[in-house]
């Protein structure tokens, strides 16, 4: 018995269609069933396709808190909490700028006028030290210049010797402003305790010395500046006069 042969006559176009379909992404992404379908089911099918996969991402985000946003989601794709806390982290970055800028210029103020300000005490504190190492009198009490010191106020822990200098400034009734700097010098022969007043004058911008002397145990005063001295002996030869051809004038 010959064996029954069976054909079937598929038309050209429709070997196209599946051999172009065969081809198109579609067939990878939605598998063979999608053959089956017709043109315009298989068209709406990748639009939605498509559409699903764009709004994926966005749904899958993860939501913005004012803790883990770094501004890599746009402001329009935030819902509004999420706007709410990122305007809140920017207000609290933008108060931290604005502490740290005050912060800043509050401790560059305190330096100038505490340490680089002509009228500060830290510069008269250099000066009165330069002053004491070049002066005769005070080196033959204290010893050689170069192994003087000066330091604030003394302290029985050993440690903490140099600390920092003691110092006030007033205002008196008639606007005169004074400074008082008080501070402790040694050298290899004798230690010693230095006073300095200094006035700024109501309407003046500098400071004049009232006094500037040095103590030291078992010796006499040693004054770099005594105004009140100076206008004695000022006035005591104004009253004398000037004598010419050994006569006195007055």
């Amino acid at each position: 018995m010959n064996p029954i042969r069976v054909t079937a006559s598929v038309p050209l176009s429709s070997l196209r269609t599946i051999a172009s379909s065969s081809s198109s992404p579609l067939t990878s992404a939605a598998g063979p069933a999608l053959l089956l379908l017709p043109r315009h089911a298989r068209s709406s099918y990748a639009t939605h396709h498509q559409q699903r996969q764009e709004n994926e991402p966005e749904s899958r985000r993860r939501a913005v808190t004012p803790f883990n946003d770094d501004g890599h989601v746009p402001w329009t794709q935030l819902s509004a909490a999420e706007k709410a806390g990122r305007a809140a982290q920017q207000t609290f970055n933008f108060g931290l700028v604005i502490l740290g800028v005050a912060l800043t210029g509050g401790v560059a103020y305190v330096m100038y006028t505490e340490v680089f300000s002509p009228d500060s005490k830290t510069t008269y504190f250099n000066r009165a030290v330069d002053r004491i190492k070049k002066d005769p009198r005070c080196l033959e009490l204290l010893g050689d210049s170069k192994k003087i010191t000066a330091y604030g106020e003394e302290t029985h822990n050993k440690w903490r010797r140099a600390r920092p200098i003691a110092s006030t400034v007033t205002k008196d009734g008639n606007g005169n402003e004074h400074m008082l700097i008080n501070f402790n010098v040694q050298g290899p022969k004798a230690s010693g305790r230095v006073n300095i007043h200094l006035i700024k004058r109501a309407g003046q911008s500098d400071y004049e010395y009232k006094y500037f002397f040095l103590d030291a145990r078992g010796h006499q005063r040693i004054y770099l500046e005594n105004a009140d001295a100076a206008a004695m002996a000022a006035a005591r030869k104004k009253s004398e006069g000037f004598k010419m051809f050994g006569i006195r004038w007055t």
